[in-house]
Order: C-alpha cells, then sequence, then structure tokens
C-alpha cells in the first residue's frame, strides 16, 4: 500500500491507458479512472475524505463557465460536418480546383485541412474525413504512400492551432487569458504551418514529379460543353466577392451609422473583418443562386461547385 501511495500518479496513469487499450472511450475511461482512483486515494489517505464534495461543485463551475459553451458546439458542428457528407464534398471539389497541377490532391488536402480546422476546430473530424476519402483517391492515381499519409496527418492536426481551436479555449480557461487572446496569438503560426506545407509539396511537385502526379484528364469531372475547365468564371466569382469585401471593410463605419440611425466613428477591426469576409462570400453564394435559379449561364459548373460547397462552411 505503501508503494502505491507513493507512486500513485504513475499508477493512474497507467490504469488510464489500460481502459484506452481495452477500447473504452476516452471521456467514459476518463471519468473512471478519476471515480477509481479518487476512492482509493482516500482509503490509502493520498487524498482528505471531503475531495468527493467538490465535485457537483467543480461540475457546476464547469457547466457555468461561458468559455467552454463553446466547446459542445464546434464538436457538433465538427460531426455534422463528417456524417452529412459535406467534408467529402469539399475534398471532392478542392480537388478537381488543383487536380490539373501537380501535387494538386496534396494541396486540397491542406487547404480543406486548414478549412475543417477553421470551421470546426475539431482534429478527430478532420484527420477521419480526409484519412478515409482522400488516401485511396491519392494512392489511385500514383501518389506516394508515406507522402500521402504524411500530408493528411499534418493537415488534420492544423485544428490544434487554427482558431477557433477547441485546444486554445481549454487553454485560454486553464491560463486564465481571453479566447481571442490565444487565437490572435496562433492566428499567424497556424498559417505560416499551413504555409511550410504548401511549399513543401510545391518543392515536390518541381524537383520531384513522380511522387506528385497531376490529375489525368480523365478524372476531371467538371468540364464545359466547349471542353473548358471552367476556371474563368471562378476567378470573377472570387475577384466580385474581395471587391465587395474590401468595401465593407473601408465603409463599416458608415454602414453601422446608416443601422443605428446615430454616427458611428469607428468599428473594432475584429468586427470589421469578420463582416468583411460574411459579406463577400455571402456576395458570392447570391450570384451562384441567381445563376442556377434562372439558368443564366454565367458561372461554369466548377464555379457553381466551388461556391455552394466552399461558401457555407466559410459562413
Amino acid at each position: 500500500m505503501e508503494f502505491i501511495a507513493t507512486n500513485y500518479a504513475p499508477i493512474m496513469f497507467a490504469g488510464l491507458i489500460c481502459f484506452l487499450l481495452l477500447g473504452f472511450p476516452v471521456a467514459f475511461s476518463l471519468g473512471a479512472a478519476g471515480l477509481a482512483f479518487g476512492f482509493l486515494g482516500i482509503e490509502l489517505g493520498v487524498f482528505p475524505s471531503s475531495v468527493m464534495a467538490w465535485l457537483p461543485q467543480r461540475l457546476i463551475g464547469i457547466m457555468a463557465n461561458d468559455t467552454l459553451l463553446a466547446v459542445p458546439f464546434f464538436t457538433l458542428m465538427g460531426l455534422i460536418l463528417e456524417r452529412s457528407g459535406m467534408a467529402e464534398d469539399l475534398l471532392d471539389t478542392v480537388g478537381q480546383v488543383f487536380g490539373p497541377i501537380r501535387g494538386g490532391l496534396a494541396l486540397a488536402v491542406i487547404f480543406v485541412g486548414a478549412l475543417l480546422a477553421a470551421t470546426t476546430g475539431v482534429v478527430a473530424a478532420s484527420v477521419i474525413s480526409m484519412g478515409l476519402i482522400s488516401l485511396p483517391i491519392m494512392l489511385r492515381y500514383g501518389y506516394d504512400r508515406p507522402l500521402s499519409a504524411g500530408v493528411i496527418a499534418a493537415s488534420g492536426t492544423l485544428a490544434q492551432i487554427i482558431p477557433p481551436s477547441l485546444v486554445l479555449i481549454l487553454m485560454a480557461d486553464q491560463l486564465g487569458k481571453s479566447v481571442g487572446d490565444m487565437y490572435k496569438g496562433a492566428f499567424i503560426p497556424g498559417f505560416m504551418l499551413m504555409g511550410l506545407y504548401v511549399l513543401w509539396v510545391m518543392f515536390l511537385a518541381v524537383f520531384k514529379p513522380k511522387l506528385v502526379p497531376a490529375l489525368p484528364p480523365e478524372a476531371r469531372i467538371y468540364r464545359e460543353a466547349n471542353g473548358n475547365g471552367g476556371y474563368t468564371s471562378l476567378v470573377v466569382v472570387l475577384g466580385l466577392s474581395t471587391i465587395v469585401a474590401i468595401f465593407l471593410a473601408n465603409h463599416m463605419a458608415d454602414l453601422h451609422t446608416w443601422w443605428q440611425g446615430k454616427e458611428v466613428l469607428d468599428v473594432a477591426t475584429d468586427e470589421k473583418i469578420v463582416s468583411a469576409m460574411c459579406g463577400g462570400t455571402f456576395m458570392a453564394f447570391v450570384i451562384a443562386s441567381l445563376n442556377r435559379v434562372f439558368k443564366l449561364g454565367l458561372l461554369s459548373k466548377l464555379a457553381e461547385r466551388v461556391t455552394f460547397v466552399l461558401i457555407p462552411p466559410c459562413c
């Protein structure tokens, strides 16, 4: 008993590992290990007998924590993306966009991983979706096996650092810091990491093209009747949405003045960025919707697909 009391922490950790290796869910394993070793610690005199009286207070404190309210909602969003097939559509569409260039599928996996990270903050949704969907496709078209697995694993874990990250939310709560400050600190490193992944794939595409071949013509399914890929209208839609976003960012104070009926001299930078991005993506979505409903023929199949699949998660 003295040995257990002296080495209580490593024994508790080993017990948690045993629960996980037996196949129990992580949440149940953590709870079972905590309760079991809590009672054992009371019996051995490691903890005071009043430690269990703190448990209800701790649970109520966690449920009343406004910061941690984001965790179940982001987890639900990741589950919806995974089960609805939207992650598969994202990979398929972005793969068609970058497919004609060498390393295009790897670039698509990286960008979709960053998008899922910025949308859900959940690592499991990113890694599972991209692993099940993109790995067989990459291997089918001749991608190097270790490279394919590495790109999927690395881009899937971008959710750990790219805001909104659940890890950053939990760290902010434990450290007593603002979630916004944590996000600001992780924004640049997260996208720098994504940029390094992109540069590495581009380096391989130039110097070792056999490892990252381009999609063959028969695999590119979004083609127009005249044989074009439809990239021109995609660039036009992105350009129009960018112009709208820049306009909103520069005239945000004027819009607030008109909306509220009183003069607003300045608007917070964060609010400008979010409003501008939402306005730009909404503009692109409206253009694509009008084109499909009224059959105007202004957009290519690729542009419509990209808009309908990529824009809603971004919003």
